[in-house]
């Protein structure tokens, strides 16, 4: 086994070979974990972005009068 082992590390063609399919499963992988970390970061923006609107609603709420809020929603309740 380790005789076989050894004669396949020794031809220069079969080492070419093994680095090339290790060299495209790693570039692979690296490919795969920057797709992963863009979408995490796209992720991230929209979510950031839908806080800040839900902050800007909760804020314009939160200055009206309690009459003015319930004028609004009964404007906007299904009839």
């Amino acid at each position: 086994m380790t005789a076989l082992v050894l004669s396949l590390l020794s031809s220069p063609t079969l080492l070419a070979i093994m680095a090339g399919i290790i060299g495209a499963l790693g570039w692979g992988f690296k490919q795969r974990l920057t797709g992963a970390r863009l979408e995490r970061e796209k992720q991230a923006k929209a979510e950031q972005k839908a806080r800040d609107v839900a902050d800007e609603v909760q804020s314009d709420v939160g200055a009206m009068s309690p009459d003015q809020v319930r004028a609004e929603l009964a404007k906007r309740t299904r009839p």
